[in-house]
């Protein structure tokens, strides 16, 4: 029987492509602790968003976009004016609402529908990592609405989305106390473990313990901690959050030239 050239024979089975995916099955290899991998960011990306950011960080990738401020739903229009050194007060200030979403082609994580627990819960810390940084009292009975889409889960699942979500606001003209800048940890399973910064997805997978940290980088002030697994000592998780203010430092110029390039492209920052 002749053969059809028209088509491209297969084998009758197949095996799934993580079978081949190197290093699925080995340990990782030992590296530095306070290793940082490259990072790609920058700011004003969607031109449909009033701010946005796009943020690569070796495996993690993330796109953020913000809105606002607008009246928020049920509130009524007044209150402090916006003027310089107005401060509304807290009954009366703005709100910051955060919603995060996992792409369907992020990971290997098995796909879960939007809006889940796990979603959520990552969008309430996103917004309370914020709400320190962001001058809500400038926007009163107004809102402010920040999304964040997960394309890629490389590790540092929700340091990555923290940080686009700054550029994001900073990018759209919001009045911020400083940038907040995250970083993750994690800590491998063992009786002497070390916090490694900035883990891989693998290194997350098999952790004893987890650790995100949100720090405002001028002030040097925590905007935020969110940490899982086994407990240990107290001068560990010390040990780990001091290597997180040393990777939000480490972080911090590169997120100031990202936005001094977005401001030169709008045409509204002189030559320096």
């Amino acid at each position: 029987m002749p053969a059809d050239h028209r088509r491209i024979r297969v084998p009758e089975e197949s095996q799934p492509p993580q079978l081949y995916a190197a290093g699925e099955g080995e340990a990782p290899a030992p590296r530095d602790p306070a290793r940082l991998r490259p990072v790609y960011a920058r700011a004003g990306l969607l031109s449909q968003a009033k701010g946005s950011a796009y943020l690569e960080a070796g495996g993690p990738k993330v796109l953020c976009a913000e809105s606002g401020p607008r009246q928020a739903e049920g509130g009524e229009r007044g209150g402090c004016p916006a003027r310089a050194g107005c401060e509304a007060p807290a009954a009366l200030s703005g709100r910051l609402l955060c919603d995060f979403r996992r792409a369907p082609f992020s990971g290997r994580r098995r796909r879960v529908a939007p809006g889940s627990g796990e979603e959520r819960e990552l969008a309430l810390a996103l917004q309370e990592s914020l709400e320190p940084a962001v001058r809500l009292g400038r926007y009163p009975r107004a809102q402010l609405e920040v999304w964040a889409l997960l394309l890629g889960d490389g590790g540092s699942a929700l340091a990555a989305p923290l940080t686009a979500a700054a550029l994001a606001l900073a990018a759209a003209g919001v009045e911020m106390y400083d940038l907040v800048v995250g970083c993750g940890l994690s800590r491998a399973p063992g009786p002497a473990p070390a916090w490694l910064l900035d883990p891989t997805l693998l290194e997350e997978e098999r952790a004893a313990a987890g650790l995100s940290v949100a720090l405002m980088a001028v002030l040097k002030q925590v905007a935020g901690l969110l940490g899982s697994g086994e407990g240990g000592p107290n001068e560990s998780w010390a040990e780990a959050v001091h290597l997180g203010f040393e990777g939000c430092q480490r972080l911090y110029p590169v997120l100031q030239q990202c936005l001094v390039r977005a401001a030169r492209r709008r045409g509204g920052a002189a030559p320096l």
